[in-house]
């Protein structure tokens, strides 16, 4: 195999990747806000527009173990073409069926799982591909561009999903569209291989995937971080989409709207940034008791203002701790875990962590029904309060 260029900025096929993935994550983020308005605007129920928000939520947790057995069975450049492809036409249908008046629930969902289905097996062969085109010594800095990447795209897709979404219904997914043709032109011109050269053994990835299981179930830290993590996520995902749709009920602008998730992204860049030094000072179990007790105050707090842009900034302050708490658990994960079960593990980490926070907009809906929204983030508030419980009694997360 060719070797990669000396630096990032000359390496064709790792910039190709990264401009391809910022267009297919800046879509992606577009539509996260679109769609629950459309919802929203066809139904006028937040009910219905949570569910479709968890139905893609599920259908990502799902597709993530599949996606990584697929990555390592086929050529990813052609999983990523595919996923493109099916992209495209699912917004692009969407975005005409609005265009044309003839938008049903049953068209949204039914572009929302397949969109979702695409995006974790879309993202699961790009990161995959890292490796066999940046050298070694250069995964660090690739790695580092991506998070940034990730960043850019979080903070800029909610306001211009909103602001195009006033502009008309269609418009947004229509824009969606766009992002995934110009992600497919990318990836089409990658010309080095994406995977190296191997054999798969039929059969032997469940009883992998087990043993991976196994070992995090088997440590008694990893078992008790994801259990305390688990509700902080659910929280998290709950409050903001309760925020969104009650600023939606009291007629905000959709772009005023897109603001929310914006606020959010800059803590959580805020939080990256000061995550070294964190590290350097506090252990996994402090951070682990900071960020869970801080959450449950600051969430608290947003539902003095639910119905303004002002109830994401506690929000945002809230995420600040997550990105130096999550370096640390995974720096943690890697010195007890085998070089074998590495990947395993951190992929059923992420699903166990993470799986929960899928039924944040649907019981959201619930609650903003039945209880309202003030209510509803104190409730999401006292879940995390029992985190903090949790990670101040447990004995495996004591110092």
């Amino acid at each position: 195999m060719t070797p990669a260029p000396a630096t990032l900025w000359r390496n064709r096929e790792f910039n190709l990747l990264w401009v391809s993935q910022s267009c297919s994550d800046l879509g992606t983020a577009i539509s996260g806000l679109a769609v629950p308005l459309l919802v929203l605007a066809l139904t006028a129920s937040p009910l219905r527009a949570g569910a479709v928000g968890t139905v893609g939520l599920v259908v990502t947790v799902l597709s993530r173990l599949p996606a990584g057995v697929l990555a390592d069975r086929f050529d990813r450049r052609r999983i990523m073409l595919v996923c493109d492809a099916i992209r495209l036409v699912a917004y692009l249908v969407l975005g005409c069926a609005v265009l044309r008046g003839q938008a049903s629930l049953a068209l949204v969902v039914a572009v929302v799982v397949v969109a979702s289905g695409a995006n974790a097996f879309f993202g699961t062969a790009e990161y995959l591909s890292l490796r066999t085109i940046v050298a070694a010594e250069q995964l660090p800095a690739a790695v580092a561009r991506n998070e940034a990447r990730a960043y850019g795209t979080s903070l800029a897709g909610p306001p211009l999903g909103g602001l195009l979404f006033g502009l008309g219904h269609a418009v947004p997914f229509l824009g969606d569209a766009v992002t995934f043709l110009a992600s497919m032109i990318g990836v089409a011109m990658v010309r080095r291989p994406l995977q190296e050269p191997r054999e798969t053994a039929p059969g032997s990835h469940l009883s992998a995937l087990a043993e991976g299981v196994r070992f995090v179930l088997g440590n008694s830290f990893l078992r008790t971080v994801v259990l305390v993590v688990a509700p902080l996520n659910l929280a998290l995902h709950g409050v903001i989409f309760t925020v969104i749709v009650t600023m939606q009920a009291h007629r905000v602008t959709p772009a005023v709207i897109g603001t929310v998730e914006t606020v959010v992204g800059v803590g959580g860049l805020l939080g990256a940034v000061l995550a070294p030094a964190l590290t350097r000072r506090l252990v996994l179990p402090v951070l682990n008791r900071a960020v869970c007790w801080s959450a449950a105050v600051l969430m608290s707090l947003s539902a003095l203002v639910t119905d303004s842009v002002a109830a994401a900034v506690p929000v945002g302050l809230a995420v600040l701790l997550g990105p130096a708490t999550n370096a640390a658990l995974f720096g943690h994960q890697a010195a007890v875990t085998p070089d074998r079960l590495q990947g395993r593990v951190v992929s059923v980490i992420i699903v166990l962590a993470t799986s929960i926070a899928a039924a944040a907009p649907l019981l959201a809906g619930l609650m903003i029904t039945t209880i309202g929204p003030q209510t509803a983030i104190l409730a999401f508030a006292a879940m995390v309060c029992c985190s903090a419980v949790a990670a101040s009694v447990t004995h495996s997360l004591r110092v």
